[in-house]
């Protein structure tokens, strides 16, 4: 199994993370790693992801669990669960009434070799995520109501 992971506390609740975590139409705003996501965020829905460093192979996935303010789980892969990716989206709500985001992606499955060698390192990509999505949480935030 290959894992990839990142994670950031952000000064701005749960909510208002989730707000724009699931906004995947606006990612290429914040995220300069994102070049576009196509779908919308649904239970059971398809999302394809374009994403800057690998250009040339998007990512398709299935948004397989959503909880407001707290999870959301993406599956893709090859078929049969013969190479399986899972990406998952944390909020853990602070005392304070920030969040800690965190991300992160597992590669499992007898094929998972195959996904291995062509995925590059996805650590850089996951903290330049993660400090967009706080950067964004953080100013929206402040605003006045």
């Amino acid at each position: 199994m290959r894992s990839y992971e990142a994670a950031t506390r952000i000064d701005a609740g749960p909510d208002e993370v989730w707000r724009h975590l699931v906004d995947v139409g606006s990612w290429r705003d914040w995220d300069s790693g994102v070049d576009r996501v196509e779908g919308r965020v649904a239970l059971g829905e398809r999302l394809t992801l374009y994403a800057t460093m690998i250009r040339s192979r998007p990512f398709p996935v299935t948004v397989t669990e959503l909880r407001p303010g707290e999870a959301m789980r993406w599956r893709g892969g090859l078929p049969l669960g013969l190479a399986v990716i899972e990406r998952t989206y944390l909020l853990d709500r602070q005392d304070d009434g920030g969040t800690v985001l965190t991300v992160r992606e597992d590669q499992t499955g007898p094929l998972a070799w195959v996904t291995e060698r062509s995925t590059p390192d996805l650590n850089p990509s996951f903290r330049q995520f993660c400090a967009g999505l706080k950067a964004r949480a953080e100013r929206s935030a402040q605003r006045p109501a």
